[in-house]
């Protein structure tokens, strides 16, 4: 018994197959699966969403905003840090925080559109 959801047939149009196949071989999926893994965490995705609303905040402002300890906050932003989608400058006892570049801004911004979109066709 087949599912209506799967195909029946192995493979359908080997054309597009092997020209998608080419070009995700020349592509560093490893380093976009971390970027995702990075936001599929509820507080990381609270601490890039803030940082695209604001330019910048610091580590104590964020830990307010998202409600999480100093240390919590830090942890966080230190992964996102890491793995290149925010940056930080330190002035004084304060260090703040902001997103490494428009497109991690523009990916938060529309994920969120996104799921607006779906929660009202749903």
């Amino acid at each position: 018994m087949a599912k209506e959801d799967v195909c029946e047939v192995t493979c359908f149009d080997e054309e597009k197959v092997t020209k998608v196949k080419n070009e995700l071989n020349m592509q560093n999926t490893m380093e976009v699966s971390k970027l995702f893994k990075a936001l599929a965490d509820d507080t990381r995705v609270k601490i890039a969403y803030s940082l695209s609303v604001e330019e910048e905040l610091c580590v104590c402002d964020v830990a307010n905003i998202v409600g999480c300890t100093v240390a919590t906050a830090s942890h966080h932003l230190r992964l996102l840090r890491n793995l290149g989608l925010a940056t930080y400058r330190k002035e004084g006892k304060l260090v703040y925080y902001s997103l490494d570049d428009e497109h991690v801004k523009q990916l938060v911004n529309i994920a969120f559109t996104h799921q607006k979109e779906v929660a009202l066709r749903g």
